[in-house]
């Protein structure tokens, strides 16, 4: 039987890993679903995810609010590794970690268009394994609780002992050089508004997110 894996990156849930679920999966924030989400926005029976023909297949349930996948609103859709689905107000990776390095592995890398369509965003489905992102769009909510600026920076914890202090700039490095590595070869257009993201390091910035979704649970749940 197939199984299937959600990581929440978003929402009330950031963290949460929903393991091996055996398909079908509905999706709701109503008990007796498989995968159950603690958010407002989210339908009782939100979406199913089924298997059909060796695709895994999501369809949304006529939900209030819709579903989305990549961005995009899609009544049914095939996953793959690596795949964002919102829902409500929660955003889920489906996939393991594992699943998804297969993915990259298989994505052979491929040279990049230089004819950008201006105001593309990644809410958009981009045919191809690249994204690109209107970096002038910004507006909303996003952009008034993430400014970049300095003087928004939380402070960092004091007294820590030295081996805590080791610990969290090992951590720091790690997400560092993760970053680092997915933004390395942007491409932009001559406006420098516009910049093309490949999958590759799309994915690279999408287990950063979740691995400081992960740290984020730890830190308020600890085991």
């Amino acid at each position: 039987m197939k199984k299937v894996t959600f990581q929440v990156l978003e929402g009330v849930d950031k963290g949460r890993v929903f393991k091996e679920l055996a398909i079908p999966v509905t999706i709701g924030r109503e008990e007796g679903n498989l995968l159950r989400l603690n958010d407002e926005r989210v339908s009782r029976f939100h979406a199913k995810v089924q298997q059909e023909d060796g695709d895994i297949i999501i369809t949304d349930l006529e939900s209030t609010n819709g579903t989305r996948v990549n961005g995009a609103p899609v009544q049914i859709r095939r996953l793959r590794a690596g795949d964002q689905v919102g829902i409500g107000r929660s955003m889920l990776l489906f996939g393991t970690l594992e699943e998804i390095a297969a993915r990259r592995a298989s994505n052979k890398p491929t040279a990049r268009a230089k004819n950008y369509t201006e105001g593309a965003t990644v809410a958009g489905t981009v045919p191809g394994d690249d994204l690109d992102f209107d970096m002038g769009g910004l507006t909303g909510s996003a952009e008034q609780m993430w400014g970049g600026h300095e003087a928004d920076m939380p402070p960092l914890p004091q007294k820590l002992t030295p081996a805590q202090a080791a610990r969290l700039a090992e951590i720091f490095d790690y997400l560092h050089r993760g970053l680092t590595l997915a933004v390395d070869n942007i491409d932009a257009n001559e406006d420098g508004n516009v910049v093309r993201l490949n999958f590759n390091e799309w994915q690279t910035i999408q287990a950063v997110q979740l691995f400081l979704a992960r740290y984020m649970r730890a830190v308020a749940e600890p085991e």
